[in-house]
């Protein structure tokens, strides 16, 4: 798919081939927390964001596995029927895992209490998922396995894996921000590799639902969700 000077030709009417790259974390704290649509159909939700021109051979998901909390202690099992669902209803999904870890870390009180200053707090932080996407996404470059890469991020680690893919494999980039474009703008060591910025809205997500029952499983939206 070379235009007449080298490179990619983006106005040939020709499809371009397309992975998305989403940060799961990402996408759920900033468009799908506190809604009612976390059943998000990863599928639809790309078909109707992206252009005509956009043809989508792979949807890589990086997120991790959550740990259950004493005030809901269900947290992993709707994170597994999610990731069951994804699998068995998204054509050219792939997921990849990294992980958790929970310190017990002392941190400063904003205002001390009958003047005690400092309270012992647990901070868990999700590891593993921007370095997944930032290696799958140099590797798939290198291998060109795609013409186009959608990546579902607002993390500014990732800059350098932007700037490989685009200065030195000549790759076309979309970046996709998770949250209300007007409270969230494109991280701009991000966007400035970037052909094209789009916000991903409530309003997407909520358009773009799982159905109740996955066809041909056994699997249903959690009720709590």
């Amino acid at each position: 798919m070379q235009g007449p000077f080298g490179g990619l030709c983006f106005f040939c009417g020709e499809k371009l081939r397309t992975i998305v790259y989403i940060d799961g974390f990402n996408l759920y704290y900033g468009v799908a927390k506190n809604t009612p649509h976390k059943w998000i159909d990863l599928g639809a939700l790309f078909r109707n964001l992206l252009s005509a021109e956009n043809e989508i051979t792979k949807i890589r998901y990086f997120t991790a596995k959550v740990s259950a909390r004493p005030s809901d202690p269900d947290i992993p099992i709707r994170q597994m029927v999610y990731l069951n669902a994804l699998s068995a209803y998204v054509p050219h999904l792939e997921i990849t895992l990294g992980n958790f870890k929970s310190t017990v870390i002392t941190a400063p009180l904003v205002t001390p209490i009958n003047g005690q200053r400092f309270a012992k707090v647990h901070k868990t932080e999700e590891k593993g998922s921007d370095v997944n996407l930032a290696v799958h996404l140099v590797n798939d470059a290198w291998r060109d396995a795609f013409d186009c890469a959608a990546i579902v991020s607002n993390d500014s680690d990732l800059a350098e894996a932007l700037r490989i893919v685009k200065v030195e494999h000549k790759k076309k980039i979309i970046l996709l921000t998770p949250g209300d474009p007007h409270d969230r703008w494109p991280n701009t060591r991000l966007s400035r590799y970037a052909s094209k910025t789009l916000s991903i809205t409530a309003a997407h997500v909520a358009a773009a639902q799982l159905p109740n029952l996955i066809p041909g499983t056994t699997i249903h939206k959690p009720k709590a969700w």
